[in-house]
């Protein structure tokens, strides 16, 4: 069989696979959507919400795509036919490498917004520019083809070519590199943000939680409503910020041994992966509440509030270099990720070497992620009511879409006789030393997340049917 065909790689440490696993996770949804949205919600009580969501949702979600992986020794491309011989599973592979395909068609373009960024903060673009300065350079970028498809080439380029090096020589060790320079810079930048005057106020609204924010509003309606879309939310991003449902953890599980549980293992990955989001809103708030300037800002927050926050501040040049260089390592190190997925998904599936898919995919990535860049300028009036244009369109199709269900199938696989079967996924999961799967939880588990995940589907869609059918 293709699955026989090409050695497996094994990463070169167990330090190796956690960083790239938490690299992989540590992403965009961490450290651009999770301080946002905190703002939106209220603070400190969205965070307690989310904490709680994260430990009873995401994490068992991760050991078992975790444990597809690390048994089946190869990518969603064969990982099914392999546990379960039928074939009636196999089809999911496909959508999996569909899904990976589509986060990349956005992902690369918004990676080279924070690389571009990078330069303009070092070159000194935004320096005495007020906020309307820094918006129309934002909007300069945006409306600019030619700049936002070189710089989506960049990072195609650069994070192929990283892959094609290899999984220990490539991916590890540039991956683990990235990773430590991003938590040197988030220490570095935590520091400078909670000792700015006036950060005291950013500090108690993000750690101080007001359970009374959220239930915002001016009648009792509207309160729930609010706290119904903060549930919503704080749901989705404990479901979001782990990249789960699409194949790209569970090909990290393939690279491992069996000497590590792997409960234990992704307790670690889970902990590193909510650490840095965590810490993004500790640079984030204070720096923000310290120069007066409102922490719900919504998506602009990191292109267009924060550069003219730094800007404010001593130093801010360097500051916001530094920013935006910690956020370019979060991005590049899911883009990694993920390209390795797919890499290793064609190896698998069609028994080739690393070098025969490395070309091949880098150019189907790339021009699939033309369109993206287009649809800020030349194919802005393509929209679809409620969902926005081709970037939201392909986010939607991720995030409301092919991680809840990806994620609801790999919980059916892994607790279902007609899968995989809950005794196979709880041996490998204890397999090793470490924290062992609570096999007390099999009810909530087989029924519970089964349940939840279906709610998120159907809250992602219920707006987008009020809209259509003219209900909101």
């Amino acid at each position: 069989m293709a699955e026989d065909i090409v050695a497996r790689e094994k990463f070169a440490s167990r330090l190796g696979f956690i960083l790239i696993s938490a690299g992989c996770a540590i992403g965009l949804g961490n450290i651009w959507r999770f301080p946002y949205i905190t703002g939106e919600y209220g603070g400190a009580a969205f965070v307690i919400m989310y904490l709680v969501f994260l430990v009873i949702l995401g994490l068992p979600v991760m050991v078992m795509e975790f444990s597809v992986g690390r048994a089946s020794q190869r990518s969603t491309a064969t990982a099914f036919n392999i546990l379960q011989p039928s074939g009636k599973w196999n089809w999911f592979g496909w959508v999996t490498v569909l899904g990976c395909l589509i986060l990349m068609m956005f992902y690369t373009t918004v990676c080279g917004w924070f690389l571009n960024y990078v330069v303009k903060m070092a070159t000194g673009t935004f320096n005495g520019l007020d906020p309307d300065g820094v918006a129309n350079v934002f909007g300069t970028m945006m409306g600019s083809p030619s700049e936002l498809i070189a710089w989506m080439l960049f990072v195609v380029i650069l994070g192929f070519l990283v892959c094609s090096l290899g999984l220990q020589k490539g991916v590890e060790r540039i991956t683990k590199f990235m990773m430590v320079c991003l938590l040197i810079l988030l220490v570095v930048l935590v520091v400078r943000a909670v000792t700015l005057p006036g950060a005291e106020a950013g500090l108690e609204f993000y750690l101080m939680p007001d359970f009374g924010a959220l239930f915002a509003g001016d009648n009792p309606a509207a309160q729930w409503g609010h706290f119904g879309e903060a549930v919503y939310a704080a749901m989705g991003q404990a479901f979001f910020t782990l990249s789960l449902g699409i194949g790209s953890m569970e090909i990290f599980g393939s690279y491992i041994d069996k000497d590590r549980s792997i409960t234990g293992e992704s307790l670690r990955i889970c902990g590193l992966d909510t650490f840095v989001a965590l810490m993004a809103g500790l640079i984030i708030f204070p720096a923000c509440l310290a120069f007066g300037v409102s922490p719900d800002a919504g998506p602009s927050l990191v292109f267009i509030t924060l550069p003219s926050v730094f800007e404010q501040m001593p130093l801010g040049q360097l500051w916001g270099s530094l920013f935006f260089l910690f956020m370019s390592f979060a991005a590049l190190s899911t883009v990694i990720a993920v390209f390795e997925m797919l890499l290793a998904w064609s190896m698998d599936k069609w028994g080739l070497s690393r070098r025969q898919v490395v070309i091949r995919t880098a150019v189907l990535v790339a021009v699939l992620s033309v369109p993206c860049a287009l649809g800020f300028n030349v194919w802005s009036g393509f929209q679809i009511p409620g969902i926005g244009d081709i970037q939201g369109i392909e986010d939607f199709i991720v995030s409301n879409n092919l991680l809840p269900l990806g994620s609801l199938i790999f919980v059916l696989f892994c607790t279902r006789k007609a899968g995989w079967g809950w005794d196979n996924f709880l041996a490998e999961a204890d397999a090793g030393k470490g924290a062992k799967f609570p096999a007390v939880i099999l009810p909530w588990v087989k029924w519970g997340i089964p349940l939840l995940i279906i709610a998120i589907f159907i809250m992602g869609y219920a707006p987008k049917f009020a809209l259509w059918f003219g209900l909101a």
